[in-house]
């Protein structure tokens, strides 16, 4: 991911969760954390465990998050200059700072320090490899995995009594890896109507072509569903059962000879080595032949791993996919 593209992913996560922007610039944007984001990502279960009790309301964290740390220091630099040559002051944070009320300070009487207190905001790089870009990552991968959405009707159509039904649709995206001392990946994307049985390949690209909303729509009826949720998750994984038991396997049976060469070439090699050791060394030599022979099945072992990334439930009109 460039810079570029992990910026449009924060900002996402960012409006998503309705967190406040306070500054937004090219380099890096200052964000006031919604509640929900700042559970997300702060790791406070204890100050949240006491907000709950108290019904207090929160004061969440401020971040400046860096997307590119280099524009943001030559932005400061070039700030700084002309700062310097107008002869303005400048006023440190610390020296700039007032002191604020703090729940702490509400109910124990304890003061905090401004640059403890809520007004702090921390500068944390997310750059790709970054730690906080990683859990930026599992938060979205945690929080998307089941999903329930509806088509928004047609303008036309919103407040029509004649607004076509809605069928229900489960969907699941399959993630198929194929493993031996190569490895290839396979998304698959993979939609059932639950009230006609209909199975659709590629579902994920036809659902970006619509307008989907979490709210249920005005003026809208859903039909019956005759298939039940397990029932549509055997008809997507027999799907994708015979789908891969018509694939060119050809690549498994080349991976086994290269297992079968090595495991000869291990056996070869520590056979020799048991032979002249002593017998005191002999089971120590064994173990490690083992232990050998485990690594290389492991490695070269062919093999075929799916597991689902994400599925939700779509309730969409009923011919927009005929």
């Amino acid at each position: 991911m460039n810079t570029k593209q992990i910026q449009k992913f924060v900002m996402r996560y960012l409006n998503t969760t309705n967190c406040h922007i306070i500054e937004k610039n090219p380099a890096y944007v200052t964000v006031k954390l919604s509640p929900e984001a700042d559970k997300s990502l702060t790791n406070r279960p204890y100050y949240w465990g006491f907000i709950e009790r108290t019904e207090t309301p929160p004061e969440t964290m401020s971040f400046k998050f860096i997307f590119d740390p280099e524009r943001m220091r030559q932005d400061e630099a070039a700030t700084a200059a002309r700062s310097a040559a107008a002869g303005a002051p400048t006023v440190s944070s610390e020296q700039g700072g007032v002191r604020q009320d703090t729940i702490l300070g509400r109910y124990l009487g304890i003061a905090v320090p401004p640059a403890m207190g809520p007004g702090r905001i921390t500068n944390d790089e997310v750059t790709y490899g970054s730690k906080r870009l990683e859990q930026l990552f599992q938060v979205v991968k945690s929080g998307g995995k089941f999903v329930q959405m509806f088509e928004e009707p047609a303008a036309g159509t919103r407040n029509s009594l004649l607004s076509p039904p809605y069928t229900t649709w489960l969907a699941v995206n399959f993630k198929v890896e194929f493993l031996c001392d190569m490895k290839r990946d396979e998304l698959h994307s993979l939609g059932v109507n639950l009230t006609t049985g209909e199975l659709i390949t590629h579902f994920h690209e036809k659902l970006m072509e619509l307008a989907l909303s979490p709210q249920f729509p005005e003026n809208s009826h859903i039909l019956k569903q005759q298939l039940t949720i397990m029932r549509g998750r055997s008809i997507l994984e027999q799907h994708l059962e015979k789908l891969l038991d018509r694939t060119d396997h050809n690549w498994a049976a080349a991976a086994h000879e290269r297992m079968v060469d090595e495991l000869a070439r291990v056996d070869g090699y520590y056979s020799e080595l048991h032979e002249g050791s002593d017998e005191a060394a002999k089971p120590q030599v064994a173990v490690q032949w083992e232990s050998r022979k485990q690594e290389m099945e492991w490695q070269y072992r062919p093999r075929i791993q799916v597991c689902v990334i994400n599925c939700g439930i779509f309730h969409l009109r009923s011919e927009m996919l005929s």
